[in-house]
C-alpha cells in the first residue's frame, strides 16, 4: 500500500507514520508534505498513492485547496482536531474523518474500511469506479387489487415494514412490492441508489440532506419519513464516496 501523509506538525507525522507501519507493515510512505502549495507541485509530478491522510488545517491554507484544483482518484482520510469539517469532507473522496489525537484504534478502523471498500468498488486506486451490473428500468407493484407498473426513476426509496417491502415515489404514492430489499438492491442502478440501512434503499434525488451524527450519518428523505434514519459508521465511508461522486 502506498501511503502519502500531509500534515503540517511534525511530532503528528512522526506518530501517524509509526503507526501505519505498525498497523499496515507493507505500506510503503511515498511522501512527507506539509503545505498545500508543496501537495501539488508533487501531485503534478508523482504517480497518485493508494490513500492519503491528510491534516485539513495546513501551514498555508486549508488541505480542501489541494483537492478543488486536483482531480482526487484515491481514498482520502482526513485529520483534525475539529469536526465541524466534516461534511465539507465528503467532497473530497473522504472515506474516514478522525479527530485528533488520532490513535492506534481509530488510525486500525481507517485502514479496515479500506480493504472492505476494495470489496465493493473497483481498482483500489479509482474508489469512484463502481462494478458494472444491469439494472432493471421498469418495476411492478401492487396498489389494492391492481398492479402498477413504474420507471424506477420515479422511486424515491423503498423500505420494508413488518416484512413487507414498500416502494414510494416522489409524489408519495405507496406500492407494495413482492421482492425483498435484497433483491431490489441487486436490480438497482447502484450509481442512482443507496442500500442505507437494512430497512432502507433511497435513490440520490431522494436524499433532501445529512448530517454527522455520533459518527453514523442521519439521512432526511424526501417525501419526509416520521422515524429516524441513520447510515451506521461502519457503513458511512461508502455513502461518502456514494454521495459525492
Amino acid at each position: 500500500m502506498r501511503v502519502l501523509i500531509i500534515e503540517d506538525e511534525l511530532p503528528a507525522r512522526a506518530k501517524l507514520e509509526d503507526m501505519i507501519k505498525k498497523l499496515q507493515p507493507d505500506a510503503s510512505i511515498v511522501a512527507r508534505l506539509g503545505s498545500v502549495k508543496d501537495s501539488i507541485q508533487w501531485f503534478n509530478s508523482h504517480k497518485h498513492p493508494d490513500v492519503a491522510f491528510v491534516d485539513i488545517q495546513l501551514s498555508d491554507d486549508y488541505s480542501f485547496e489541494i483537492f478543488r484544483i486536483l482531480p482526487v482518484k484515491f481514498p482520502v482520510i482526513f485529520t483534525t482536531a475539529y469536526d465541524k469539517y466534516l461534511l465539507e469532507s465528503f467532497e473530497f473522496n473522504s472515506i474516514d474523518y478522525l479527530l485528533k489525537p488520532v490513535t492506534e484504534e481509530k488510525l486500525k478502523r481507517s485502514l479496515e474500511k479500506i480493504k472492505n471498500l476494495q470489496n465493493h468498488f473497483l481498482h483500489g486506486n479509482d474508489l469512484n469506479v463502481i462494478h458494472p451490473e444491469q439494472h432493471k428500468q421498469r418495476i411492478i407493484g401492487k396498489k389494492g387489487t391492481e398492479f402498477i407498473a413504474f420507471d424506477t426513476d420515479e422511486a424515491a426509496y423503498f423500505f420494508t415494514e413488518h416484512k413487507i417491502v414498500f416502494v414510494r415515489d416522489f409524489s408519495g404514492r405507496q406500492l407494495i412490492l413482492d421482492k425483498t430489499l435484497t433483491e431490489m438492491e441487486g436490480i438497482l442502478d447502484k450509481a442512482k441508489f443507496f442500500r442505507i440501512n437494512r430497512k432502507f434503499i433511497a435513490q440520490l434525488k431522494a436524499i433532501d440532506r445529512f448530517k454527522s451524527d455520533n459518527g453514523k450519518i442521519r439521512i432526511f428523505l424526501k417525501p419526509e419519513m416520521k422515524e429516524e434514519i441513520h447510515v451506521s459508521k461502519e457503513t458511512a465511508p461508502e455513502f461518502r464516496l456514494w454521495i459525492g461522486r
